[in-house]
């Protein structure tokens, strides 16, 4: 079946859109406004040290090995922070988002599109940020199989492709805007519809990946370098699939927290996830997760080009 943009983003834009006279950033500076003083004293009473914290994952590979390797890390969690600490494992970024503007979800492991979303509609702070092979950004890839003949972007025209999920940075947000702007084309819905014959939300990178290698879908879009995450099940995966090529740079995926957590906590949190760095096991798990190298601090500005290139996108799509 045909995806569009996906319901899934058109109702995520649809929200933001509607909120649009709202906060558009936990911390956007509200000089001028009168009821700043009770504002001031409502984010105070607001904020909470809960009895548990739940921390939000969406797959990038199975549901099932992801819940059982996060683990040990919820585990060493609740020993730091004296709060039972329980991971969850959401089916996409738009339930994450969700469930943390719902306070279900406290802690969520939120790529930089996913977090831009988030922060704008419920105020979701980014606290920490991921590096990998020494960087605090990467690139999206486009993976096409070795012997399909495609060469070029061009060449992707009138194919399926498969991405992650429509709220993905990597797998649909960077790659959907620079196909629009490099082919001109006028809107998201296009772009699935009239460049490529089918778009597909495939539900991981993983799974996007093996579209492609299994013949479902001619290209995929994905973070960089997911074949190589694939071949102890696929040992030909990085034969059978080539890259065709790359986005600009994109900030590395979060661990951001909700508005409604106690400043101390939230500290504190950021300080044990820190302290992993000098953790081998802990850092091992974080690898196995996300390919996660270290952990460092992370800022809201750092994300402002994601907000860029969603603006363009978001001007681009029709709500009628």
């Amino acid at each position: 079946m045909k995806k569009f943009l996906g319901f899934l983003l058109i109702a995520i834009l649809a929200v933001t859109l509607a909120a649009c006279g709202g906060e558009s950033s936990s911390n956007e500076d509200t000089s001028g406004d009168s009821t700043d003083d009770n504002n001031g004293s409502e984010a105070t009473e607001t904020a909470e040290t809960p009895e548990s914290l739940v921390m939000g994952f969406v797959p990038s590979q199975d549901s099932d090995t992801i819940a059982d390797t996060v683990e040990p890390l919820a585990d060493r969690l609740s020993e730091e922070l004296g709060v039972e600490v329980e991971g969850k494992v959401m089916t996409d970024y738009s339930a994450l988002i969700e469930a943390m503007g719902a306070n279900e979800v406290q802690i969520g492991f939120i790529p930089a599109f996913a977090y831009v979303l988030a922060n704008e509609q419920y105020g979701v702070d980014v606290q920490l940020k991921s590096v990998r092979h020494g960087s605090g950004t990467y690139k999206a890839q486009y993976v096409v199989r070795a012997d399909s003949g495609i060469e070029s972007l061009e060449d992707l025209e009138g194919k399926i492709w498969a991405y992650p999920d429509a709220a993905s940075t990597s797998g649909f947000l960077f790659p959907a805007a620079q196909l629009m702007g490099e082919f001109d084309i006028a809107s998201a819905e296009a772009l699935q519809t009239e460049f490529f014959s089918e778009g597909v939300a495939a539900g991981g990178h993983d799974s996007a990946a093996i579209a492609v290698y299994d013949g479902d879908a001619d290209v995929a879009t994905t973070f960089d370098d997911v074949r190589t995450t694939l071949t102890e099940d696929y040992p030909d995966m990085e034969e059978k699939l080539k890259i065709l090529g790359y986005t600009s740079e994109i900030p590395n995926d979060t661990i951001s927290t909700v508005k409604e957590l106690d400043e101390e906590l939230v500290t504190k949190i950021n300080e044990t996830f820190l302290s992993f760095n000098e953790d081998e096991e802990m850092i091992q798990i974080m690898n196995d997760v996300y390919s996660w190298d270290a952990i460092e601090e992370a800022e809201d500005a750092e994300y402002d080009v994601v907000r860029d290139t969603y603006s363009k996108l978001k001007d681009s799509i029709s709500l009628d």
